[in-house]
């Protein structure tokens, strides 16, 4: 009997951040000597959980931005975590919560996909890596998802 309780032990261990989902990830479309841009998602988690990381092989520096509106004057600044309550989507869009893609090596071309790295931690502080490749769409996104786009 011993096996069988290692093995449910093990199993029991590993399903928190499988239950990660990301859907509609996009990236706007840069101009040619523009230097950053934003990535755009919808973020799901089964458990509480928090979006501590991002990464991508285009940029040299990639951060979770808040961008809020204080008296007419845009404001965006890093944070360190982005809370996932469970069982909620959490919206990465412009206007709000992104991540912020600096130091770009290329441009960003619509229609191409770009390659994102986000790391989740559980409220157990394991961690977890979801590789996302979001599709770039033109300047003048809006963050709507387009009717076409099938999952």
């Amino acid at each position: 009997m011993k096996p069988i309780t290692l093995a449910a032990l093990i199993f029991a261990a590993f399903p928190v951040m499988a239950q990660v989902t990301v859907k509609d990830p996009w990236v706007r479309a840069t101009v040619s000597a523009q230097k950053a841009t934003g990535a755009f998602m919808q973020i799901t988690s089964a458990q509480d959980a928090r979006l501590i990381e991002a990464s991508s092989p285009v940029a040299g520096v990639v951060e979770v931005h808040e961008m809020t509106m204080e008296k007419d004057v845009m404001k965006m600044r890093a944070v360190k975590a982005l809370d996932l309550p469970a069982g909620k989507t959490v919206e990465l869009k412009p206007g709000g919560y992104h991540v912020m893609l600096m130091d770009l090596k290329q441009q960003m071309k619509e229609g191409d996909t770009v390659p994102v790295t986000l790391v989740v931690e559980g409220k157990d502080k394991k961690r977890s890596t979801i590789e996302v490749k979001a599709l770039v769409k033109p300047l003048t996104a809006a963050g709507k998802p387009e009717a076409s786009h099938k999952h």
